[in-house]
């Protein structure tokens, strides 16, 4: 009986997520012009409980982006910009000394840092050292930190969105494919088309300034995060992921020649549970009761570009990760 009434419940609540993933993007569209693509994968990862690696270059409203997602979930925001000197501490928090003016005793009393918030956008995270990095890792990975000992629980939800600036590479330190892996979604952010770079230009000239309403809490998004895990799969859709993310290892025996000549290192299993979730998430916000093969397919660029080391070959050619699993999703639909 108590599970009729939960699946009941899951069914009211997927129609609700539909109308209100349609809310957030009219809002967000009140500020962002275009990106609907981004904004639809940033909504994925947040649902899916996971975290995000944005790449684009500057000036295309990156920060403004997730500061109105925010402000639409009615979410702490937090924006760390990682520069070379960046220590960890300037990211989880520090001791301080304090003493009581009236009795005189002293105490260290522990200062939050700016990881403690609902949505961090870590900006340019490869500007910082690798100590740094891993500080920020481990709170995405345990959405807790440790400091002088103790280990704080992270607000939930707890969502990162580090950038990555594609064009200056000098003095940057690159985050190891280890570290590339904690991420659910690697999201390219593109230039806007003509028509929306002139509404760009005519709307952020202008006097009036959009603010955008809340439309779901703190406490909506951690049920949704819980619902999405609750959405069945069937095993047809399991075995596609699985296999899409297995397709991209060189050394796998079925591997299409085309990924044993260019690739050097395909998705670990990681790839494939991203996969499925991001197929969840992704089928809850369109109103649908369990993901599709074409949810996973939607879902592969994001999820496998970061996780696919090409050779020297496919440099040479100037083929991307992106170009093999267009090619592979293309081969797989074909046999």
């Amino acid at each position: 009986m108590n599970e009729e009434r939960q699946h009941d419940d899951d069914l009211r609540i997927v129609e609700e997520l539909k109308e209100a993933g349609i809310g957030i993007r009219k809002e967000i569209s009140k500020v962002i012009i275009g990106q609907q693509d981004v904004i639809q994968q940033l909504l994925t990862v947040l649902l899916a409980n996971g975290h995000a690696l944005l790449i684009g270059v500057p000036g295309l409203a990156k920060t403004l982006l997730i500061n109105t997602l925010s402000r639409t979930l009615d979410l702490k925001f937090s924006r760390i910009q990682f520069t070379p000197d960046l220590m960890p501490s300037d990211i989880t928090g520090t001791e301080i000394l304090e003493e009581d003016r009236t009795t005189g005793h002293r105490e260290f009393k522990f200062i939050r840092g700016p990881i403690f918030a609902n949505v961090i956008l870590a900006d340019e995270v490869n500007r910082t050292p690798p100590k740094t990095q891993a500080a920020l890792l481990q709170a995405m990975q345990e959405h807790e930190v440790t400091a002088a000992g103790d280990s704080m629980k992270l607000d939930e939800p707890f969502f990162v969105l580090a950038t990555q600036n594609p064009i200056e590479q000098e003095g940057t330190y690159p985050l190891p494919e280890a570290q590339l892996d904690r991420f659910m979604f690697s999201i390219y952010m593109d230039y806007p088309s003509r028509s929306e770079e002139i509404e760009i230009a005519r709307s952020t000239t202008s006097v009036q300034e959009a603010v955008p309403e809340h439309i779901l809490t703190g406490d909506d998004v951690k049920k949704l995060q819980q619902l999405v895990r609750r959405v069945p799969v069937a095993d047809h859709v399991v075995e596609y992921a699985v296999t899409l993310a297995r397709m991209t290892r060189p050394i796998e025996p079925d591997a299409p020649p085309f990924i044993r000549d260019r690739v050097s290192w395909g998705a670990g299993p990681r790839a494939s549970q991203y996969l499925i979730l991001g197929a969840k998430a992704r089928a809850v916000l369109s109103g649908n009761y369990t993901p599709t093969p074409e949810d996973v397919r939607a879902l592969a660029q994001p999820v496998l570009r970061h996780r696919i080391v090409t050779n020297f070959n496919a440099d040479a050619d100037g083929v991307t990760a992106d170009d093999i699993i267009t090619q592979l999703i293309d081969e797989m639909k074909a046999s």
